[in-house]
Formats: structure tokens, sequence, C-alpha cells
């Protein structure tokens, strides 16, 4: 049987690389119960299938409208005591409900050091920008895309004439590593939430 602290769920729409990294982790691993995918053939739902996590695809188009699929997530996660969302590259605005369901614990990762660069094209837009440093932002969600107080973040130098494939490999290669520890931090209770100001602390807080 697994041994499960913190109930996660993961919320992916595609390759889930993130999610691999989350399965890896000696310490996420485990809490990670349930993976769910608004795209049918998405190859996340295979991994988490290959690691006997529950696999779920709920089709958006099922719906009336947003309001409604992100109602029926709601209802998912609770019939499931889910603790915790991480959002894994997944591709849907999250809506009021969901957030409001889960307060303080819904993590999402960004290939950008934000506020710069929100959106779907994080890593084409800083490139075009010129920009000589980039980075990964791992922050908690809120109502407002990509705008939630930052958790973790780390930089990463834009080499000289370097493509955009190039480059968001090696910002996958920060995600993979900044994801499981927020997670973790947030699991164990080590996030100190004030306004827009989050600490990570080594103890639990009393």
């Amino acid at each position: 049987m697994r041994d499960v602290t913190a109930r996660v769920a993961v919320l992916a729409s595609g390759a889930g690389t993130n999610l691999q990294a989350l399965l890896d982790d000696p310490v996420v691993g485990p809490w990670v119960v349930l993976v769910i995918s608004d795209r049918t053939r998405a190859r996340a739902l295979d991994r988490a299938r290959s690691r006997s996590v529950e696999a779920v695809y709920v089709d958006p188009a099922a719906f009336g409208d947003r309001a409604a699929f992100d109602h029926a997530l709601v209802e998912m996660l609770r019939d499931r005591a889910i603790d915790l969302v991480v959002l894994a590259g997944y591709m849907r605005i999250v809506g009021p409900e969901l957030v409001g369901a889960f307060p303080d614990r819904i993590l999402n990762v960004h290939p950008a050091l934000l506020p710069a660069f929100p959106g779907t094209s994080a890593v084409a837009d800083a490139l075009a920008w010129g920009v000589k440093v980039t980075g990964v932002t791992v922050h908690l969600v809120d109502e407002e895309v990509d705008h939630g107080p930052v958790v973790l973040q780390e930089a990463i130098e834009v080499r000289p004439d370097e493509d955009p494939d190039a480059l968001e490999e090696r910002i996958h290669e920060v995600e993979h590593r900044l994801l499981p520890a927020a997670v973790r931090a947030l699991g164990e209770g080590r996030l100190v939430v004030e306004g827009r100001i989050v600490r990570v602390v080594q103890a639990v807080p009393r």
C-alpha cells in the first residue's frame, strides 16, 4: 500500500514531464494519488497509469461552460479528499470555484520569471524581447492568470542566438527541480504566506 501523507492531484494537458518529476521524487511521488487531464491523449495520463495512479480524462466539451467544468473538477477533488492541487502544464484557466476550494493550496509552474512574460508563449516571448535572463517561477494560484504569490524562482541566462527549443529544454530541467521542492514544502506545511510574500521555512511553523 502507498504511504501517503499529503494527497496531491495533478492537472496536466500534455506530455507530463513535470508530472514525471513529481512521480520520481522520493517524497512527493507517493503523495500523487490523482492525475486529471482535459485532453484524452495526454501522455500525462499514461505516466500516471504506469505508476498505478488514478488517471482521469475530463472532457471540457461535455459541460455547458467553464464554470460547470470547474465545478466538476472540484467535486472530483473533494470526493478523493485531495489536499493539494498542482498545475503541471495545464493549459486551461483555473476558475474561481476551484481557487476558492483550495486557497493557497494550488501550485503552478511557469517558464519565466513572473511577473514578466505571463501566458502560454513565455519562452518565445522572452526571446523575442531580447532578454538576457529568464527563468522559472513556481507560484500559488489565485483568480488571475500567472499572478499568485511567488514560492520559488530560479534565473537562467539566455545564450546568444539560442533557439526556443534549446532554451525550453534548459527551462524544463529547472522546472523539474523546483516544482517537487515547492510541492514538498507546501505538503509539509513549510510555506508561510503573508500577502504576496511567501517564505519557505525549514521547520513547520507553530
